[in-house]
């Protein structure tokens, strides 16, 4: 650790992160970095995963970047991605931030357009995933019976 002053907020891959917390728990605020990957990347770069985030410097924080830039140049498993073999490409990547939301978003768009059964829950605004829809997901302008006064 080269940065001795404490910083209330870090940017970490266009994220400002809690400085107050420790660095394992603040990589999870970055969309698309869950428990495991964050262990792993505070591993790669060897850095304390309980000491403050605000207190890690400049070239750490170049580390943490670098690392996820291109998780599998670094060594971590493909297993811990979160795109395994892309559709378009091929590849398995692992995708933060706002690819991970374009992305996610195209995939529905491509459902939609395919008209299969979860693009077409996904227009009804239904769940997709099998859960009973009875007594829950009723909300909207289509639920119950409106009587005149």
């Amino acid at each position: 650790m080269t940065q001795t002053e404490f910083r209330h907020r870090i940017r970490i891959s266009k994220t400002d992160l809690k400085g107050e917390s420790p660095l394992e728990y603040a990589l999870q605020e970055i969309k698309g970095i869950g428990r495991a990957m964050a262990r792993a990347i505070i591993r790669l770069t060897e850095l304390d995963p309980k000491v403050q985030a605000g207190y890690i410097g400049d070239e750490e924080v170049a580390k943490i970047e670098s690392v996820l830039e291109d998780p599998a140049k670094h060594g971590i498993p493909s297993w811990m991605f979160n795109r395994k073999k892309d559709v378009y490409s091929g590849l398995d990547k692992h995708l933060i931030e706002t690819d991970l939301t374009m992305t996610v978003q195209e995939d529905i768009t491509t459902m939609k357009k395919l008209r299969c059964y979860r693009g077409i829950r996904h227009e009804l605004r239904l769940p997709c995933r099998g859960q009973r829809t009875r007594g829950s997901f009723r909300k909207g302008s289509s639920m119950g019976v409106k009587r005149r006064k």
